[in-house]
């Protein structure tokens, strides 16, 4: 069972709108990592390793989380395979790759972001944010 969902890509696809929508409609807990890092994950910068640790911390929090028996959705780019394993690394969960756009708004982030090659949903620009809610709810629900 796959209660902790990573929901990823550039900055300005509608990461944190669409994993609010689906927090509501779960009612789970959502990590957003701009929050996580400028709250609890102060001494991170943006370099690849301080993005893997990011990461690493995200997934540890979701999987505290997940291990009460809640939905746990995490929102962020996490642009490398690397990242993505990191925060995969405790345990399973729902990869959710949202590929709206081409380009984001920070550069350096846009030239080490990889596109994941395996996830669970690619969500596109066919189709609202509330669409895609009640998709990714369905999936949840059907794999239960």
């Amino acid at each position: 069972m796959k209660r902790k969902i990573l929901i990823m890509g550039l900055p300005g696809t509608g990461k944190t709108t669409l994993a609010s929508l689906l927090a509501t409609r779960l009612n789970a807990v959502h990590f957003n990592a701009d929050e996580v890092r400028a709250n609890v994950n102060k001494d991170l910068g943006f370099s690849e390793e301080d993005r893997i640790e990011q990461a690493r911390r995200m997934g540890w929090l979701c999987d505290k989380v997940a291990t009460t028996g809640a939905f746990v959705i995490a929102d962020f780019v996490c642009p490398t395979e690397e990242t993505r394993a990191a925060f995969f690394a405790g345990g399973p969960g729902l990869l959710v790759f949202v590929d709206r756009i081409t380009e984001g708004r920070f550069e350096d982030t846009n030239h080490m972001f990889v596109k994941p090659t395996a996830f669970d949903v690619r969500v596109t620009a066919d189709g609202t944010p509330e669409y895609w809610a009640g998709q990714l709810v369905d999936l949840v629900h059907v794999s239960h």
